[in-house]
């Protein structure tokens, strides 16, 4: 860790006043439907972190929480720094959490070098998050195929047109690299999957699930695999 400043921090007032009062359980404004008042306590992952990872996904799904698939991505850097970027889920299962991108990325090198990965999936409105942590792996090419085809076709365009992550000298030279790919696919012809294009797992080691309350005495819940079983413990907020 660095030396102290000598300069000040200055603390901005306003800043310093943005809270949200979580409110206690059962009250009005908490009572979205009857599941999402109940208090998470560690029996909630008693079978693992997938049962209830995915009925807080639905929640938010059902509540109209802005991208509720999106997870904030963090990764290490060559330097050892971390560097984190917001990504979507597009799978879970007993296996982990799966997302795609361009295999030549920053955070895709990243993982190559430091396959480790932490994801935090934050829903403010229903006063929720989840951390996931674990070790990262390349899917096959049929896992990537699959959900390939489900992409709409800009976005397969997209996947080909950009080099991402590296430098690009105008906007005007990224909308030509896309009408040169669209031009090479024509309108209707089948796009096929990049080469340096696919699936990315993390294999959760460890998840934690964060419920907000009032006077920031926040729930949380973590659980690990320890011995291969899932483990969990109750952490003061």
């Amino acid at each position: 860790m660095s030396k102290e400043r000598q300069d000040p921090v200055v603390v901005n007032s306003e800043l310093a006043a943005m809270r949200v009062g979580y409110p206690q359980p059962g009250s009005e404004s908490e009572a979205v439907h009857d599941r999402m008042r109940v208090e998470l306590d560690v029996s909630a992952v008693a079978d693992g972190w997938l049962s209830l990872m995915r009925q807080w996904l639905l929640d938010a799904v059902e509540a109209d929480a802005p991208e509720p698939n999106a997870m904030t991505l963090s990764t290490v850097d060559e330097h050892g720094h971390p560097t984190s970027r917001t990504v979507l889920c597009k799978g879970l299962s007993e296996d982990g959490v799966l997302f795609f991108t361009n295999y030549r990325s920053d955070k895709a090198r990243q993982l190559d070098a430091h396959p480790y990965a932490s994801a935090n999936f934050t829903w403010l409105t229903l006063a929720r998050q989840v951390v996931v942590r674990g070790a990262v792996e390349h899917v096959s090419p049929q896992v990537t195929q699959e959900y390939w085809r489900t992409r709409p076709r800009g976005s397969q365009l997209g996947a080909w047109a950009s080099h991402q992550s590296q430098p690009v000298e105008s906007r005007a030279v990224l909308d030509e690299q896309l009408r040169e790919v669209a031009a090479r696919f024509g309108v209707d012809g089948e796009i096929p999957v990049p080469p340096h294009w696919g699936g990315i797992l993390i294999r959760p080691e460890s998840v934690e699930f964060w419920q907000g309350r009032a006077n920031r005495m926040h729930n949380r819940v973590r659980t690990t695999v320890v011995d291969g079983q899932w483990s969990a413990v109750r952490l003061q907020p």
